[in-house]
């Protein structure tokens, strides 16, 4: 191990524990594995009171300027330079409206006619592994595993080992927890660490995939570049990743309006191109095997967003019709109306309210940006690192 990365790991090491504190300060007793199965609002009530607040003012912070094209490019250097605060501060605030509204694993997919949505988001997954060529025999990175919905899922479908790398505390207890529940704990691990400067030796993993996270990274040289480093000769990294396709102009205003209300609301620094992408993965030494948009090419009569967008008439199922009532744009403002309701009564900790205003522009973004045709959150790559 050089210098340089051995006193890296030294300050991660610091912050980890900075980042562990902080974590179970703001949620109390749901950290403890009797709260495990807690409801959401129990889950509210539950945050710590007078540090909730802080937090989210921290994150805001982070977005000084009202319009995006009041900040300067120094405000932009200082929020990529603290990607990983950004990141980490938002899934702390974030991840239980996640859990609660979509399910434990936290990214869109494609829809076939009368597909159930859990179905869906499993065969999304599935793919992935599929078109990966994983097999049983492999040790395989899970990069930004959140909670570890797709983890469990393509570790069931594959049976390889997987170990999942996460920054944020919380999603790693709550992923280690469902790893025993499901009886995946022998085949699955989770690991606290920076994905920008991942703490695994090199030629380490068979093969490794990131699903709608590598987003968050500060520059995507950077994380694919660690994705790189640890793979063995011959390995392959298969990703879905978040573009602004061709169609996006950095020039338009309502461009540079729906992109910001996507940032903001999902804890990412920058948002970065289709052709930004298939640079970084050329420049660290990858060779892309694969690449295709799949909203582009697949003339879904479904649309990915349509649980956010509120169409009814696709939902499949009980679960189905719960999930898309409480995405849609009527029941994220009936879920905000309620939380505010119980911060007033002192049922929720005060913040929440702020959490869910601000997960309601990111979906009202995402859409919008869908509907312009300027965004896909599954630009889907195969790629390989050189056999020696």
């Amino acid at each position: 191990m050089s210098p340089t990365r051995e006193s890296s790991t030294t300050v991660v090491t610091q912050s980890n524990k900075q980042d562990l504190e902080r974590a179970k300060l703001l949620h109390g007793s749901t950290w403890d594995e009797a709260h495990h199965e807690d409801s959401f609002l129990s889950k509210l009530k539950n945050k710590d009171r007078n540090f909730q607040p802080e937090l989210v003012e921290e994150y805001m912070k982070h977005w000084k300027k009202d319009e995006p094209t009041e900040e300067t490019e120094q405000d932009r250097d200082e929020r990529t330079h603290s990607y990983k605060a950004v990141t980490n501060g938002f899934y702390n605030l974030a991840t239980d409206f996640y859990e609660y509204a979509w399910g434990t694993s936290f990214h869109f997919c494609r829809f076939h006619f009368r597909e159930p949505f859990e179905q869906a988001v499993a065969r999304h997954e599935h793919y992935l592994a599929a078109r990966g060529g994983f097999k049983s025999s492999d040790r395989i990175l899970d990069i930004g595993c959140g909670v570890g919905g797709p983890a469990r899922a393509i570790a069931h479908f594959t049976g390889a080992h997987i170990t999942g790398l996460n920054n944020n505390d919380y999603q790693i207890q709550r992923a280690r927890r469902y790893a025993t529940m499901h009886g995946l704990d022998h085949q699955q691990e989770f690991v606290k660490g920076d994905f920008m400067n991942m703490p695994f030796d090199d030629n380490s993993f068979d093969a490794c995939y990131a699903i709608e996270a590598t987003v968050h990274a500060a520059t995507l040289e950077g994380v694919y570049g660690e994705a790189f480093r640890v793979l063995k000769p011959g390995g392959t990294f298969a990703c879905y990743e978040w573009v602004m396709t061709d169609k996006f102009d950095p020039s338009n205003p309502e461009h540079q309006r729906v992109v910001r209300g996507i940032e903001l609301g999902n804890g990412i620094v920058a948002m970065r191109t289709r052709q930004e992408c298939l640079q970084a993965l050329n420049t660290v030494g990858f060779d892309v095997q694969h690449s295709q948009d799949l909203v582009e090419t697949s003339n879904d009569a479904i649309p990915w967003y349509y649980p956010i967008a509120g169409d009814v008439r696709q939902a499949n199922t009980m679960w189905d019709y719960v999930t898309v009532v409480r995405t849609t744009t009527p029941g994220r403002k009936v879920t905000t109306a309620l939380v505010s309701v119980l911060e007033k009564l002192g049922l929720a900790a005060p913040g929440s309210t702020k959490v869910s205003q601000i997960l309601q522009t990111a979906a009202d973004s995402l859409v919008e940006a869908a509907r312009m045709d300027i965004f896909t959150p599954m630009f889907f790559f195969v790629a390989k690192k050189p056999a020696a």
